[in-house]
């Protein structure tokens, strides 16, 4: 959150566009769309083309009882000794049983295909029990999550339907700023809602999502709670964003948006389609925005010159990562991708996210203010080419894989499966959550996904259709669980 405190100035925060009863949960929105030169704006067209493939999301998270930690009172021995009055008096803590509140909220989304794929926010149907959709024309449906990527904040939604209205979806790269956009959404759980601005900027990094890769559209259209997931749309009726986040002193519109480009959504979308979970690479180096290292280093009173006031002066490089093999070296400079400039990390992190393992990089950096250029075959956090797919969710409910050589380090462990993502299924109702790393199941080493899957199967199968799962959180804390199947 630490470039963050750039754009938070007077009170100033960004906020969630989701309407939640009563409050206001941490999402996304923004909006795109085209202008012609000289002439009279006129966007009864494009609101005309996406009225109808922009929906209503809403999300139920029912009451649960849940088994949380409650810190004993340190003074219990000293008033009940004996614990005549329940109190073990310990000063440490016990497992006690709470029942969670039902939460409701409210979002927007946007058909993609007429068979029902609906792309919305991540932060729209995380956690959701229930997923109700509704059509422009009143029509509900019941909606499943095919897959979420909270890196960039995106979910791939279906609803059981044919013959639905789309939108099509328009080229981010060519948007430029100052077009006009539209941005069509649900917000305060106002249906069917369109408002207009235009495009303030692009590939604008805010650092409000750790890890996540963050090359925002900005636009001044007004974007409120409810908004998350909607549409971003050019004058022509093509999608060119999803909706994401609010920048805002007092929790409504006040300014400025940010949408995520349909140059990252496609991606992400395609991958979740073909294999269940995002395929990424990484360059695995550090780094910033040129400018800002030259005025740090202006601050502690060096003058210094790169050659250049443009690119991503880089700091740290792994020396096994995709940027060790590219040549890159601390205090470089990242100029173009693919022979396309690179202005700002934002661009960088666009650039690299289009990746899959197994594509092919050129990569221009500077050295002594000359330029350099490697192509390079793109390896994933796992140093190899193949597509991280995921086990059965269906039966698990999770997704998965390897255990990162960093985390292997760090734990001294050799071998294991992480766990990305815990959905509604067995693991969650045995109490395994995301980031536990599973090393056996019923005493087989998971090394792979193809481990993992096929004694799920074997266990399905069997007369004894239980999982018996031993693994580690990252703390270093060591956990064995009992995750019953459904004998098929």
């Amino acid at each position: 959150m630490k470039n963050l405190s750039k754009y938070l100035m007077g009170g100033a925060c960004v906020l969630a566009l989701t309407m939640s009863a009563g409050a206001f949960l941490k999402v996304n929105a923004a909006q795109t769309q085209v202008n012609t030169p000289g002439q009279p704006v006129d966007l009864t067209y494009a609101a005309e083309k996406a009225l109808p493939a922009v929906v209503h999301i809403k999300y139920v998270q029912n009451s649960k009882v849940k088994t949380v930690d409650v810190q004993e009172d340190p003074w219990g021995d000293f008033f009940d000794p004996f614990g005549f009055f329940g109190n073990p008096g310990n000063g440490g803590s016990r497992k006690q049983q709470v029942q969670t509140p039902k939460r409701e909220a409210t979002g927007s989304g946007v058909i993609i295909s007429s068979d029902g794929y609906i792309v919305t926010n991540n932060h729209v149907v995380d956690g959701a029990d229930e997923l109700t959709v509704t059509l422009n024309d009143n029509r509900e449906f019941s909606a499943r999550i095919i897959g979420t990527d909270k890196q960039t904040d995106l979910a791939l939604i279906k609803v059981n339907a044919k013959n639905l209205p789309t939108l099509p979806i328009g080229n981010s790269d060519d948007l430029k700023v100052g077009e006009w956009v539209l941005a069509v959404g649900n917000p305060y759980n106002l249906n069917s809602t369109v408002t207009a601005g235009i495009v303030s900027a692009k590939a604008r990094g805010l650092g409000a999502t750790p890890n996540g890769i963050e090359s925002f559209i900005q636009t001044d259209a007004a974007i409120n709670p409810g908004n998350s997931g909607g549409a971003l749309v050019n004058t022509r009726g093509e999608l060119v964003g999803i909706n994401a986040m609010l920048y805002s002193q007092t929790g409504s519109y006040a300014g400025y948006g940010f949408a995520i480009p349909t140059a990252i959504m496609t991606k992400v979308v395609d991958d979740i389609k073909k294999y269940g979970s995002v395929q990424r690479v990484m360059l695995s180096v550090t780094g910033q925005d040129v400018i800002n290292y030259i005025n740090s280093q202006k601050d502690q009173g060096k003058d210094v010159n790169l050659g250049t006031n443009d690119g991503v002066y880089i700091n740290s490089v792994d020396e096994d990562g995709n940027g060790a093999a590219a040549g890159l070296k601390k205090g470089d400079v990242i100029v173009k991708i693919d022979g396309k400039p690179v202005n700002k990390m934002s661009e960088l992190q666009q650039a690299i996210n289009a990746k899959r393992p197994g594509d092919k990089a050129s990569i221009t950096y500077m050295r002594d203010k000359k330029e350099i250029t490697k192509t390079i075959t793109l390896k994933n956090a796992q140093g190899n080419t193949k597509p991280i797919e995921q086990a059965d969710i269906d039966v698990l409910g999770g997704q998965f894989r390897p255990v990162t050589e960093s985390m292997k380090k760090q734990l001294s462990i050799s071998y294991g499966l992480e766990v990305l993502k815990v959905n509604n299924g067995a693991m969650k109702d045995a109490g395994i959550s995301r980031g536990f790393i599973i090393q056996k199941v019923n005493d087989e080493n998971m090394n792979t996904i193809d481990d993992l899957q096929k004694v799920v199967k074997k266990a399905s199968t069997s007369k004894d259709p239980v999982l018996y799962i031993q693994g580690i959180y990252p703390t270093g804390k060591k956990s064995y669980f009992a995750v019953p199947l459904e004998n098929n």
